[in-house]
């Protein structure tokens, strides 16, 4: 099974939370940063349809693909910031 960490980080004059090298929006506060990748990381936990999706890689190809909606990764939210 899939593990999605969520890092909460100092971004941008704010906070963010980052998922490898993608960073969220910037949050006002490390709270608001926080709330929001714990949201987040719920949000991955609900299931859906089984769905064909297309995403394009790093390299710029397009892949197509049946997505399974019931498979749905681990996730958690990591906050070693000091307020």
């Amino acid at each position: 099974m899939a593990h999605v960490t969520y890092d909460i980080v100092e971004h941008d004059g704010g906070y963010a939370y980052k998922v490898g090298a993608v960073f969220s929006e910037t949050f006002p506060t490390h709270q608001a940063a926080h709330d929001a990748a714990a949201a987040a990381a719920r949000r991955q936990q609900v299931g859906g349809r089984d769905e064909a999706i297309q995403y394009q890689d790093s390299t710029g190809a397009w892949h197509e693909e049946q997505a399974n909606g019931g498979d749905r990764p681990q996730t958690d939210v990591e906050d070693d910031l000091k307020d």
